[in-house]
């Protein structure tokens, strides 16, 4: 039983105890990662530091913002919310697998996938700290929709997706501008 100071059989939970490493492997945009980490170590951190990831942005710390979106297992993560502990075993997509995440089989011969390609024809990004998130996000909400077999998304739908996203620079319009583009 546990009492009210967190003893347990006569061992007290210590800080030390916590923080001691856990091994953990995932494989992230392609490439299998392992290390040791403390197990409040978050994601955004094990992707940026331990696998070399910059384009993981951490910008508010709280999961609002949506610049840490990553696909942990094809589902949208706010990087800087879950634990690198919890994603051991997982898949792991950054912006870098765009082309992945998007179902193109490579991208065009600009070296960009459609979604990229929008955005800087429509000039959906300015300073580009949540670029990365973006991409990640409506790559994702747009797989599903088809994936689901349901019709494109329409401009609610989109503004609805963007819920999750802020982007200080853009004001949106030319980011809607690009997602639409891309499902005409």
């Amino acid at each position: 039983m546990t009492d009210a100071l967190g003893m347990m059989a006569g061992l007290r939970v210590t800080d030390a105890l916590l923080d001691a490493p856990l091994d953990i492997s995932m494989t992230v945009d392609g490439a299998t990662v392992a290390a040791g980490v403390r197990p409040r170590y978050l994601l955004s951190d094990f992707l940026r530091e331990q696998a070399g990831v910059g384009g993981v942005h951490v910008a508010c710390g709280h999961g609002v913002c949506g610049a840490c979106t990553v696909a942990v297992d094809g589902t949208p993560v706010r990087a800087c919310l879950m634990l690198a502990v919890q994603a051991d075993g997982a898949v792991v997509q950054t912006v870098a697998s765009l082309s992945e995440l998007e179902g193109d089989t490579a991208p065009g011969k600009d070296g960009l996938t459609r979604l990229q390609a929008a955005f800087r024809q429509h000039h959906a990004l300015q300073c580009g700290y949540c670029t990365p998130g973006l991409l990640v996000s409506t790559a994702l909400f747009l797989s599903e929709h088809k994936a689901q077999g349901r019709p494109c998304p329409g401009r609610a739908e989109i503004l609805d997706h963007l819920n999750g996203h802020l982007c200080r620079c853009t004001g949106y319009a030319n980011i809607i501008a690009a997602i639409e583009s891309v499902l005409a």
